[in-house]
């Protein structure tokens, strides 16, 4: 055998004990089924859906090209050469051409980890040696390649080519290797985390998957307190992390210096499945305002004062999903950090700040605010009870927006346009309790179950079209999360709604200039639900100048609301309001344009601002000849 071909061999093997190891350390995980049948289901999943997002980085994706494709094609070609003892012109010419493209992406690589371009989020350490890894595959099987298409035998123990051997090494272990044991390890763990993937209907055709799992009948504990508490599911998606750094840009706590870093976080939830629980191997940014968490022992609890994650850090995420959606090996950290939080709500009842006061309310009132369920209705006598045995276009729900003055706001410009379109719609008056949708995230899960199906009796005794909402959180909860509890509901948020009634003649509007607007989406109607093009249809006929901020649509940035973030009490260094103002501000718009009230809210609590909040209802409601309105939208 060439000494090539020891060299590779001996890689495979030490990537066969490193895969085993890793396998073993998955199967802490508590068992779910293993369905064989889905690795059919890989090339589409890591060809299509994961280019879909790394080609939202073209210098990322055309380095992936060279890098990975020319790796693959090394190993199969090389292993092939060794079979065949390098006998066939055309394959040498083939590894030819495959090692030229790994040198290729090792310079682009190099490129972008060693000058001004490298961007800040992505970690170092070994990840550092990757370039120099794939220039040294490239250049060690380039070069014997091209030694044997020029006839020359090939001796790696004779001077020169004795001085390609250390390339070769170090190049051939950390990157076939390094499959299961180093850096490169994504593509191995990536690939069957990608396989038996914890969502499978993220990858169907128009298959968004944000809905939050229930608690199985058969699992032993509420949530997740240690780390053999998650499927071996999530721990092998945790094992797929490359610490490539999107989550880390997209994250809103992280960008307000709240304690929460979703790259570190998903490392530390592996790292404690290791058993090490330890991060000395991390060499990316920690979680912020918080230091390296001392080891700790295997089988601790992974939440606490003297545990790898403080508290502080689980309960600062907003849910938004941002680092979802942005992630190219499709982790899903938001339910990770839910099943984290239910534990820590129904097993330990460590919630921090104001939460406490909220579930609180909401087990005892069914409402945020602890306010009599009728009170939300005494501003607006005129509107109808929903009956039995009549039949309704809309049932309009009016959510913890009826308690306020700013929801108030939005709902009595939504009311106007209804009965300007005569529309037949209804209310649940006090039979309408909350959503769920707050307990739930704030990880009370037997809550938000009670709700739902309080809900779910409501309605089922009810004949209605669809449930109207200003609110995407009901939106998502109604729509999506009751499901599970045999709710097929048509839920439809208001700017549909509306924009339906226009484009059906129903609505007569008067489009006047109103000058520059910005829409901000909000989480939980675009990223949760795919509704991006409603509100913006609806501002262009309004005769609206829109102007995108720098993040819109799929890649919004979150207002700070969502995930019981509002109610947490987590500190930061800024307002996650604040920072999406300035994106806001910075187009020059005259109006911010919602289609939340609880984003209405928050950014109304931003101090300094030039900019007019108005939910995008309240500007349709000015432009139909309602004059009385004009004042509700500011315009």
């Amino acid at each position: 055998m060439s000494v090539s071909g020891f060299i590779l061999f001996a890689a495979i093997a030490v990537f066969a004990v490193g895969a085993m190891w890793r396998v073993s350390k998955w199967r802490r995980g508590r068992a779910v089924p293993l369905e064989l049948t889905a690795l059919f289901t890989l090339p589409k999943r890591y060809l299509h859906d994961v280019h879909e997002v790394v080609v939202r980085d073209r210098s990322v994706a055309r380095m992936h090209v060279f890098a990975a494709g020319g790796f693959l094609a090394v190993s199969l070609l090389a292993l092939i050469a060794v079979g065949f003892a390098w006998s066939i012109a055309v394959l040498n010419l083939l590894l030819l051409l495959a090692s030229g493209a790994v040198l290729s992406g090792g310079v682009l690589a190099g490129i972008r980890r060693y000058s001004s371009r490298r961007p800040n989020r992505v970690s170092g350490g070994a990840y550092d040696l990757l370039p120099i890894a794939l220039v040294s595959y490239g250049l060690f099987y380039g070069v014997e390649a091209a030694l044997r298409l020029a006839g020359r035998d090939v001796s790696w123990l004779q001077f020169p080519a004795i001085l390609l051997v250390p390339f070769g090494i170090f190049g051939t272990f950390f990157l076939l290797a390094g499959l299961s044991i180093g850096p490169m390890r994504h593509a191995f763990t990536g690939a069957l985390h990608l396989a038996f993937h914890p969502r499978p209907e993220r990858f169907k055709e128009n298959g968004a998957s944000t809905s939050l799992k229930p608690i199985a009948a058969n699992e032993s504990s509420a949530g997740v307190s240690r780390v053999e508490d998650f499927s071996w599911k999530q721990l092998a998606s945790f094992d797929a992390c490359i610490q490539c750094g999107r989550c880390q840009d997209a994250c809103p706590a992280f960008a307000s210096g709240a304690p929460l870093n979703p790259k570190k976080l998903i490392f530390d939830l592996w790292s404690l499945s290791t058993g090490k629980g330890d991060d000395w191997s991390y060499r990316g940014d920690h979680h912020p305002r918080k230091t390296a968490s001392a080891a700790v022992e295997e089988g601790s609890k992974v939440i606490g004062e003297n545990a790898l994650i403080a508290p502080e850090t689980l309960w600062a995420c907003t849910t938004c999903r941002a680092c979802v959606e942005s992630c190219p090996m499709m982790i899903e950290h938001v339910d990770a950090i839910v099943d984290l939080r239910r534990a820590e709500t129904l097993e330990f009842g460590a919630v921090p700040g104001k939460a406490v006061e909220t579930l609180l309310a909401l087990r005892e009132t069914d409402t945020v605010s602890a306010r009599p369920l009728a009170e939300r209705f005494e501003w607006a006598p005129e509107i109808i009870r929903a009956e039995e045995n009549t039949h309704y276009e809309a049932l309009l729900w009016f959510g913890e927006g009826g308690f306020d003055l700013r929801g108030q706001r939005t709902l009595k410009a939504l009311i106007s346009i209804l009965n300007a379109a005569n529309v037949q719609f209804a209310v649940l008056y006090d039979d309408e309790v909350d959503c769920g949708d707050l307990a739930r995230r704030l990880g009370d899960e037997v809550t938000f179950e009670r709700l739902a199906r309080k809900n779910l009796h409501t309605l089922a005794a009810l004949d209605f079209e669809t449930i109207l909402t200003a609110d995407p959180h009901v939106l998502h909860a109604l729509r999506n999360e009751y499901q599970a509890f045999g709710g097929a509901l048509s839920v439809t948020h208001h700017t549909a709604f509306v924009l339906k009634l226009i484009q059906d003649g129903r609505l007569q509007i008067n489009p006047d200039p109103i000058g520059a607007v910005t829409f901000h989406d909000p989480c939980y109607l675009g990223r949760y639900n795919n509704e991006f093009e409603a509100p913006r249809e609806l501002l262009t006929l309004l005769g609206a100048d829109l102007v995108e901020m720098p993040r819109h649509k799929r890649n919004s940035f979150c207002c700070g609301w969502g995930g019981g973030a509002a109610f947490t009490d987590v500190p930061s260094e800024r307002r996650v309001p604040d920072i999406r103002m300035d994106e806001a501000t910075s187009t020059k718009a005259e109006i911010l344009a919602v289609g939340c009230p609880n984003c209405a809210v928050m950014f109304e609590g931003v101090t300094n601002s030039k900019l007019a909040i108005s939910d995008v209802i309240e500007l349709v409601a000015a432009q139909i000849e309602l004059p009385a309105l004009r004042e509700l939208a500011h315009v």
